[in-house]
């Protein structure tokens, strides 16, 4: 039987930041939701960042979170690459 790994607290913060931000994605218009979705993943996944290195995930949350405040303005419609 296989054990279940309980996730860190700092894993989970991410997990939930990732998820929200997605959220924050349905807000803007169906035609540009897919760029939202695009550039989402690219912020999570385009970094070679060991699960150890606590300082840089949470400089990187910290930054993500300041990204989301501005992208999830009512004004801002669209993102590109």
């Amino acid at each position: 039987m296989s054990a279940i790994l309980k996730k860190s607290g700092l894993q989970l913060e991410v997990i939930h930041f990732y998820r929200e931000c997605f959220r924050a994605a349905k807000e803007k218009p169906l035609e540009n939701r897919h760029r939202f979705h695009a550039f989402i993943r690219k912020g999570f996944y385009g970094h070679n960042i060991s699960k150890g290195d606590f300082n840089t995930i949470e400089y990187m949350l910290r930054r993500g979170r300041k990204q989301l405040e501005t992208y999830s303005q009512k004004g801002v419609r669209d993102v590109h690459l």
